[in-house]
């Protein structure tokens, strides 16, 4: 429930900024009729996420079982990409942001009606199907319908409130930390779908290896006990993994998180590097810098 909590908030956040931006923008401007091509557009791209929601699970609901594990391994392996493109784009643009947005719009504004409505679509629609990927795959991977989704739309509620706070100014916070923060923990979560994913694949006979385990801790960690739950709902931990699915797991998370929590190095400006070169003349002459 945590996982989907937190890709609930995180895309759900993102969501509601690209639109407080959008608005923003528009009222300050004087642009205050045009508002409604830009909510026209966030209702389609809603309406998107929930078709393309619904048609992932009743869809597979008339699927054979090794159909279905196929299915659902592959779009798990989908879902993971998309996240950890997300994480490392959000981790790059959440400073720029709302200067790529304001772009976006000035050049929707000057065609008409019909761009701001596909300009807001798509700055949202993405979010939408992220979730809602990512939000099927996790149903899938704990047989329970119900505290994924619980998770998925508390975490969307919160992102809700927080992007109305941000629009009124009651809320300041350093959105390259906490984006920084919520994708290292979404990469943690990312790996435990990837993991499950390839259980599935294995049972789908796509993968070799479905009876050589790792280890098997279910007699210490059982399933069904709370902190199992616990641990699976937030992990997608499983007692008794392949080593296959353990080998994915550490190949994708030792790498991903080290890149990601890795330094970003600031883009030099020709004036910087100006600067530099001064600064290293003037020490090499002994001139006061």
């Amino acid at each position: 429930m945590f996982g989907n909590f937190l890709i609930g908030l995180r895309e759900g956040l993102e969501a509601s900024l690209v639109v407080c931006i959008l608005v923003a923008y528009l009222v300050k401007t004087g642009n205050r009729r045009r508002l409604a091509p830009v909510w026209a557009g966030v209702g389609l791209a809603v309406a998107l996420s929930l078709a393309f929601g619904a048609l992932l699970q009743f869809g597979s609901s008339t699927l054979t079982f090794q159909a279905k594990e196929a299915l659902g391994g592959t779009l798990s392996v989908l879902s993971v990409a998309l996240v950890t493109w997300m994480v490392f784009w959000m981790r790059r643009t959440a400073r720029h942001l709302k200067g790529e947005l304001q772009g976006r719009l000035d050049a929707a504004l000057a065609v008409g009606t019909g761009a701001l409505v596909v300009t807001s679509f798509f700055a949202v629609g993405r979010e939408g199907l992220e979730t809602s990927l990512f939000v099927w795959t996790a149903v899938q991977a704990t047989d329970d319908g119900i505290r994924p989704l619980a998770g998925a739309l508390l975490g969307l509620a919160a992102s809700a409130v927080l992007g109305l706070l941000f629009y009124k100014g009651a809320l300041r916070i350093d959105l390259a930390k906490f984006f920084r923060w919520t994708g290292a923990m979404l990469v943690v979560v990312a790996a435990g779908v990837l993991a499950y994913g390839i259980h599935d694949l294995q049972e789908a006979d796509f993968l070799p290896g479905l009876r050589r385990l790792a280890f098997d801790i279910s007699a210490t960690v059982p399933p069904d006990s709370w902190y199992g739950t616990l641990l699976k709902g937030v992990f997608n931990f499983q007692p008794d993994p392949t080593v296959l699915q353990v080998t994915v797991w550490a190949v994708y998370v030792v790498p991903v998180m080290g890149l990601f929590l890795a330094p970003q190095r600031t883009p030099r400006t020709p004036a910087s590097r100006k600067e530099t070169e001064t600064a290293r003349a003037d020490r090499a002459t002994g001139a006061p810098s």
